[in-house]
């Protein structure tokens, strides 16, 4: 990364834009729908659209807590490794929306304060992370853009298999 503050800067700009075009496609599927539909399995899996809200931003949110201090920051709150792609008793999809919202807000502060996106942490411990490697912010920040994009994709099969709609194409 060059000395500009301005290339820097551009980046950041670059990097966010990105992350909320899909997550805009992502909250674009939902539209519309009421609790009972973002609830509903549409395929053999297990997923449902509500449940994908609450996964992507689960996954951004922790994402965020390794790029601010490491695996350990990043395993500090518990993952309910089934429940996170279903919508649970009592869950709204406005609420997951809200929810999706405020971790986005957060993620965008913390991406334009944060001194270094070179900053790196050696990822956690895992059968699909190569063995003593690191990610830095700008890693992290690209595998959640990735995250966010496959999984719009996801929620539009599941949207057009519930109701036809298509909303990414």
């Amino acid at each position: 990364m060059s000395g500009d503050p301005m290339a820097t800067t551009r980046e950041r700009a670059d990097l966010l834009e990105s992350l909320a075009r899909h997550r805009g496609f992502l909250r674009q599927t939902v539209q519309g729908l009421t609790d009972e539909q973002a609830a509903t399995r549409t395929t053999v899996s297990e997923l449902c659209l509500g449940g994908l809200i609450k996964h992507v931003a689960g996954t951004e949110a922790s994402w965020m807590r390794f790029a601010v201090g490491g695996a350990e920051a990043m395993a500090s709150e518990p993952v309910d490794w089934e429940g996170q792609f279903r919508m649970a008793e009592g869950e709204t999809l406005v609420g997951l929306l809200d929810a999706y919202e405020a971790v986005a807000r957060g993620t965008d502060k913390l991406v334009a304060d944060l001194p270094d996106l070179d900053a790196s942490h050696p990822l956690p411990e895992a059968p699909w992370f190569e063995p003593g490697a690191r990610w830095s912010v700008r890693r992290v920040l690209l595998h959640v853009i990735a995250e966010t994009a496959q999984h719009a994709g996801h929620a539009d099969i599941l949207r057009e298999s519930l109701d036809g709609a298509k909303t990414m194409g």
